[in-house]
């Protein structure tokens, strides 16, 4: 079997002086890397529009028939296996192709061997100027295997501070901060990787460069959290440290806080990242506040966050398989479900089916079905659910979306980066794709009637992202729910006022304390 190579990240530049010849040799190259990325047979008619979008259709399969003859006259080999309507490289190649390796590296844990196979981005400083529609697909391809080397650089300099080895932790870290210098969890990695390795004049150099960069850009100071590596009297929260447990095959990042009679489960909606989460003033006061109520856990579910990155969309079921197995892990007793948004139909579904372990479920901003039907006026038709979540692809990576989920906080600079920065860190544009397009066909309306613990539903009126009319159809269909409407128009929990989602939660747990005592 002959092997044949495939390196795409990082990619040559097409060097020719006939432009013609050029734009043929950059079309070539294209094609390899979309056939390799297929892994399998495509449509030739697939293949010949995203070569040549402006021919018609006769045209353009002409055109592929061409170029794939020109490819393998130019390797001295056959390397297609073609018939009437399909393509793909031919079976008798041994194909090693750069991404698979380093995906495969990542999934079973190798994440040094990973981070070396990442050289540059995909396709890096590659496009074909005439065809957008590949370069969407690249699009999308890099910024998904971008994820991934964040998610394994993190894990990296987790391990290698937990092992001593700091000064491979800082190298790692710092190839962190290339990647997001604004987000001021990466900073704080490098700089304490920096001072567990010894080195601080270097941990105070990068601090100074993070205040220069958070001051330019953003136009705001470091965290307390930040400024308490370099003078520890400054005083911080102290952060819980983050903990992983393998559940059916999948490794989930979780942490937990504090103490109390009950545990407080909180699950914010469909992005997750159980350290930045604690980056933003408003989300880390809010989750301060519920350590007075109980013991605080949080997890990313499997392909969110720091946990495991996975193929398929996290659907209901998985999620609610993987709360239990993060409970398990944590040596939970009875806890309070905090289900906020999208992750309301899991905490539902788990209630129903643990509920012994459950003392309590709180819904915060939540739906039961993800779209409209006729018989559910609450939510977005599935055109509109598909153009909003089309947006939010497309828009990723910025911070696309806090004018509807945070209006009290869309004009923040902190804000909006915080937001861009959580968002590349926990999914990658085609990841959270999935899982938008998973929640668009959920139902679990015929789970309320089966709810048989306490429960408090919470909605804010003017919420723009999830009509407070589903809020109230959810609460009615739970027996004896306690539904409260709030002022404001954010639907994140700790955007706003805080006071009376706070005060509704603290009323809420006092009863449970009552029953169980």
């Amino acid at each position: 079997m002959t092997a044949f190579s495939l390196g795409t990240f990082g990619f040559p530049e097409v060097h020719a002086d006939d432009r013609p010849i050029k734009l043929a040799l950059r079309k070539g190259l294209a094609l390899l890397v979309y056939l390799a990325e297929a892994k399998g047979a495509v449509a030739r008619d697939v293949v010949a529009t995203l070569l040549w979008p402006e021919s018609p259709g006769e045209t353009g399969r002409a055109r592929l028939r061409r170029l794939l003859h020109r490819i393998e006259q130019t390797l001295g080999q056959a390397v297609f296996e073609t018939d009437r309507s399909s393509v793909r490289w031919s079976p008798a190649l041994e194909l090693k192709v750069d991404t698979h390796l380093f995906e495969g590296a990542c999934d079973r844990g190798d994440f040094e061997q990973a981070c070396q196979i990442y050289r540059s981005d995909f396709l890096a400083g590659f496009a074909l100027d005439d065809c957008p529609e590949f370069d969407e697909w690249a699009f999308f391809r890099r910024e998904a295997l971008r994820g991934r080397l964040m998610h394994a650089l993190e894990r990296l300099v987790q391990d290698k501070n937990a092992v001593g080895e700091h000064f491979a932790a800082t190298a790692h870290a710092g190839r962190l901060v290339e990647l997001d210098p604004l987000s001021e969890v990466y900073g704080r990695h490098l700089i304490r990787s920096l001072l567990l390795a010894g080195d601080r004049s270097a941990a105070e150099r990068h601090h100074a460069a993070l205040t220069e960069r958070l001051r330019d850009e953003l136009g705001v100071a470091p965290e307390a959290e930040t400024e308490a590596l370099m003078n520890p009297a400054a005083g911080s929260l102290d952060v819980p440290a983050t903990r992983y447990v393998k559940g059916a095959g999948v490794h989930l990042a979780y942490q937990t806080y504090g103490s109390g009679p009950l545990d407080i489960l909180v699950m914010p909606g469909f992005v997750s990242h159980v350290e930045r989460a604690w980056e933003h003033p408003a989300s880390r006061t809010f989750l301060a506040s519920l350590m007075k109520l109980g013991r605080l856990i949080v997890f990313d579910r499997r392909g969110i966050g720091l946990s495991d990155r996975v193929g398929s969309a996290p659907g209901i079921d998985v999620t609610a398989e993987d709360i239990g197995t993060v409970l398990r892990a944590a040596n939970a007793r009875r806890v309070v479900l905090f289900g906020a948004s999208e992750c309301g139909p899991a905490c539902i579904k788990f209630a129903v089916d643990e509920q012994r372990l459950v003392a309590g479920l709180i819904l915060f901003g939540a739906l039961a079905k993800g779209c409209w039907s006729p018989d559910y006026p609450h939510a977005l038709r599935p055109s509109q659910y598909d153009a909003w979540r089309q947006h939010l692809v497309a828009q990723w990576g910025g911070p696309v979306g806090i004018e509807t989920f945070a209006p009290s906080l869309a004009g923040d600079p902190q804000a909006r980066a915080w937001w861009a920065g959580l968002l590349r860190a926990a999914s990658s544009p085609g990841g959270i794709s999935a899982v938008l397009e998973a929640f668009r066909d959920a139902d679990v309306r015929h789970l309320l009637a089966q709810i048989a613990v306490p429960t408090l539903v919470l909605h804010r009126r003017g919420d723009q992202a999830v009509r407070i009319s589903a809020g109230r159809d959810m609460a009615s269909r739970i027996k004896g729910a306690q539904f409260v409407e709030l002022d404001g128009n954010d639907h994140w929990f700790f955007a706003g006022d805080q006071g009376p989602v706070l005060e509704a939660i603290r009323g809420f747990m006092e009863g449970l304390r009552k029953r169980t005592s």
